[in-house]
């Protein structure tokens, strides 16, 4: 009853978060509809994300011919303040407020399983690589800006025993963020107040 094409959109579609099979299914009927142009400009857009890649520094999304992403890459940013979030979404919110100038790290996003996946510990050696290789061996701050949830303090300690050496200050977002909450979904005002009573 339904062509393979939309059988096969709802199949790869349905899997992206917060459209599931339903919204899939109606995606690929309003797709379906739309003039010839609309599509091919849609599918242009989608082919385009093949030029993106990681940034090797703070994994934060980039164009495979920059060396590093746009903040990396910034000179007026401060590398000796680092947040670590959990997703490229975090990081998008957390410059609206135009609040925080440093740079990031991107751990990926932990599970409700309650542990660390061998990706995160990865990267947080990463990290410890990248701060033994700056100048004077150390920064200044390392923020914990992740989703306030029992793992982000089970992080929070490990980062304190781990990077002790590395930053006399380890502090993670003030509580203006709701326990459960998540930075993506924050205002502004939020997460301005998040950053400045951080501890």
């Amino acid at each position: 009853m339904i062509p393979n094409a939309i059988k096969n959109f709802i199949e790869h579609f349905r899997k992206i978060p917060g459209l599931g099979p339903r919204a899939a299914t109606r995606l690929a009927f309003f797709i379906s509809r739309l003039d010839t142009q609309t599509r091919s400009n849609l599918i242009e857009s989608l082919k385009n994300l093949e030029n993106l890649e990681r940034c090797k520094r703070c994994f934060f999304i980039k164009e495979k011919e920059q060396e590093l992403c746009e903040i990396c890459s910034d000179s007026r940013r401060d590398s000796r303040i680092i947040a670590i979030v959990e997703k490229d979404t975090d990081i998008l919110t957390l410059e609206k407020p135009r609040e925080f100038r440093g740079t990031y790290l991107i751990l990926g996003e932990l599970s409700g399983r309650g542990i660390l996946e061998e990706s995160h510990k990865n990267r947080i050696e990463q990290l410890k690589r990248r701060i033994e290789g700056e100048p004077e061996g150390n920064i200044e701050e390392i923020i914990l800006a992740v989703n306030p949830h029992a793992l982000g303090d089970m992080l929070y300690e490990i980062l304190k025993r781990d990077f002790k050496h590395l930053t006399s200050h380890i502090t993670r977002l003030g509580r203006g963020l709701p326990t459960g909450g998540e930075i993506e979904f924050a205002d502004e005002e939020t997460l301005k107040n998040a950053l400045r009573r951080r501890s």
